[in-house]
């Protein structure tokens, strides 16, 4: 899900369909326009097979090793097809940065750094207060999953440097799992100046180097290439990416949405939805589910898993940011090309294709060995976090109309319901330790002692 259209239908109503026999000609699929290298690829492939899951489109069209959408595009930013959250406050980053050089040794606790920072930098003020409440491990893993241009690491790290007296001689690196070679580039220019070395071979690790603020860097294309060791995991809009399965209620059962090729015109798709029930719809619908239409993301569980996995047995802390919902949406499969809501079909490898996050789900699959938290809304956490404060704080040191224009107009887009304050959801996934003191407290007898989560006392 991208950042800037929240206010519009992602594309007209789809009647969906039976998916009936049908007979596609090789001298149609010849007609097809030259411009879609994805395209006909998919044409052949389903011509060839029949119909495709909905997630098997989307992870051609986005990272088919060609010229799959991640790998060929610059896609974020005013000239990409969509802005993420960290671009739009980086106002509140910019600001802060002069704050902070007068007003940081005015602050001796961690939660009182909150007044002075703004979204991406709250974040880093969460991986630090978790890391604190973990114990103090004398490792400390930064591990961002898509991590974007970086900009959202290159304010965290910066929140770390302010805080080198409370990480002290902590052991600290920072692991970003990325499969796109054009944003690999720009992460490695953001954060360390492109002071990288790309890796020989199919090494695990696919370029290292050393960030600007001095710490170790590396790149993976897998999460289970990433050391073992405490860890907190970000995740900012990146499972709202992954593949999903779409399924339909009818009168036989549930049935998969599959995408095949339009007969009125063969150089275009359409959705289907299969007369018989599919491997996936077989497995993936949960025993109690009640809605009419469903969208499974089981490739995010699985990485979900992945990450409870670690944090169950290494310790840590994950936070996922995201479009999303817990168990009620039904269609918000989409697609965005230059800024605007492109339909899912049209230029395959061309536009960015993206779907709500289901957290509930999420929830279900990272089993019993963690604690989950949320989803909350972005609202709610920032708040939590002080950001009401902060922009005080930023008001009153701003002299320039301007810019206190800008911080006023950015808070808004951040916190406004309408807008980015319930869009997004937030998610923590937790060791089982981590909050085992407070277990057996009848609820409203303290507070959640976990960052965001609750309010943050910071008078």
């Amino acid at each position: 899900m991208r950042t800037l259209l929240w206010l519009k239908r992602l594309m007209p109503e789809v009647r969906w369909t039976m998916w009936q026999n049908r007979f596609c000609s090789d001298s149609s699929i010849q007609r097809l326009e030259s411009n879609s290298s994805i395209r006909k690829h998919l044409i052949s492939k389903i011509t060839a097979t029949g119909p495709i899951s909905v997630a098997e489109y989307m992870r051609e069209a986005l990272t088919n090793p060609v010229a799959g959408y991640y790998v060929k595009n610059d896609m974020l930013g005013a000239g990409g097809d969509f802005i993420t959250s960290p671009e739009i406050s980086q106002i509140f980053g910019e600001v802060s940065m002069v704050l902070n050089k007068m007003t940081t040794d005015t602050y001796n606790h961690i939660y009182f750094m909150t007044v002075i920072y703004g979204l991406p930098q709250l974040l880093g003020v969460w991986c630090v207060s978790e890391w604190m409440a973990a114990g103090k491990s004398n490792m400390f893993q930064l591990v961002e999953l898509g991590p974007g241009r970086g900009s959202l690491a290159s304010d965290i790290l910066r929140v770390f440097s302010q805080l080198k007296t409370v990480l002290g001689e902590t052991d600290i690196s920072v692991h970003l799992v990325e499969v796109s070679p054009k944003l690999s580039q720009f992460q490695a220019e953001c954060l360390t100046g492109d002071n990288t070395q790309p890796s020989d071979g199919d090494q695990p690790v696919y370029r290292s180097g050393t960030t600007r603020t001095g710490l170790p860097i590396y790149w993976y294309r897998r999460i289970e290439d990433i050391p073992r060791g405490f860890s907190v995991f970000l995740a900012h809009e990146f499972f709202d990416a992954i593949p999903i399965h779409k399924f339909q209620r009818t009168e036989k059962g549930w049935r998969e949405v599959m995408v095949d090729i339009d007969p009125e015109s063969p150089d275009k798709l359409r959705f289907v939805v299969s007369h018989s029930p599919t491997l996936a719809s077989s497995i993936l619908i949960q025993k109690d589910e009640n809605r009419q239409h469903v969208e499974v993301c089981p490739e995010g569980g699985v990485i979900v898993q992945k990450l409870a996995n670690r944090i169950a047995e290494d310790g840590g802390a994950a936070l996922i940011v995201d479009y999303g919902h817990d168990g009620t949406k039904t269609d918000t499969f989409r697609g965005f090309k230059g800024h605007q809501l492109h339909n899912v079909l049209d230029a395959p490898g061309m536009a960015d294709l993206t779907a709500d996050v289901d957290f509930s789900y999420l929830r279900k699959m990272t089993g019993t060995e963690v604690t989950c938290l949320g989803p909350i809304t972005q609202r709610s956490f920032l708040k939590n976090m002080g950001i009401d404060s902060r922009l005080q704080v930023l008001l009153r040191n701003c002299p320039d109309p301007s810019t206190r224009a800008q911080l006023v107009h950015s808070y808004d887009m951040l916190i406004n319901p309408d807008k980015m304050g319930h869009r997004f959801q937030f998610f923590s996934v937790l060791n089982r330790g981590r909050l085992a003191q407070y277990r057996g407290m009848q609820k409203n007898t303290a507070p959640l002692p976990v960052a965001g989560f609750a309010e943050l006392d910071i008078q």
